[in-house]
């Protein structure tokens, strides 16, 4: 397969909420933005994003993201002008069934959640999604962006969401561990995807905001 071109996908957390102070499951639960908590993690990725010129904008359709993206692109009439987001609940966090709203604390002696937990994602939570639910939507999505990519000559999008989706992507695209380290909120990665002419390819990841001495 010939090499078409490449893609920079940057995928990033929404901001703090409150369930994310009480460590609640929140999962499609619409939770708002803690403010003014989360403003200093949010300050920080709008100026890491502020120079970064993106060809098209993906958020999930939750308040928590809409917020976040609304925060990060606040000064940036012009990048809202060249690529105005689109909403989509593919991006959505995974469906946490009858786990949302309870905390670990809570869950820890029940059977089912510790099946759950061990299944390392293969199982359904009760009422909820599956690992492979998550990345049916999920790569549905990415082929989405991937043609448009290819047929607009699009280089770089960006996408706001949750900590699950970005777990699910390193893990399907770096082969991460299904239990390695969430990205902390108004964070994430940038993939490079290397686009093909029946599919692609991620040749590289790195960490959102980046380093003061990397350069985009």
């Amino acid at each position: 397969m010939a090499v078409r071109d490449h893609l920079e996908l940057v995928v990033v957390r929404h901001g703090l909420t409150s369930w994310n102070r009480e460590r609640r499951y929140q999962g499609h639960r619409d939770i708002p933005l803690l403010m003014p908590e989360a403003e200093p993690d949010l300050e920080r990725l709008r100026e890491a994003l502020a120079g970064v010129a993106f060809d098209a904008v993906y958020c999930s359709d939750l308040t928590r993201c809409r917020q976040t993206l609304t925060h990060v692109l606040a000064d940036n009439a012009l990048e809202l002008q060249r690529a105005s987001p689109r909403f989509d609940a593919r991006l959505r966090e995974l469906h946490f069934g009858d786990y949302e709203g309870q905390t670990w604390a809570t869950l820890k002696d029940d059977i089912g959640y510790r099946a759950w937990i061990d299944s390392r994602g293969q199982l359904a939570t009760p009422g909820g999604e599956s690992a492979d639910d998550l990345w049916a939507r999920l790569s549905a999505w990415l082929e989405e962006v991937r043609d448009e990519a290819q047929s607009d000559g699009q280089r770089r999008v960006l996408a706001v969401s949750h900590g699950g989706v970005i777990r699910e992507l390193r893990r399907r695209l770096e082969g991460a561990d299904f239990w390695g380290d969430v990205v902390g909120q108004a964070q994430g990665r940038c993939f490079t995807l290397t686009i093909e002419e029946n599919g692609w390819s991620c040749s590289s990841s790195s960490v959102v905001p980046a380093p003061a001495s990397a350069t985009w």
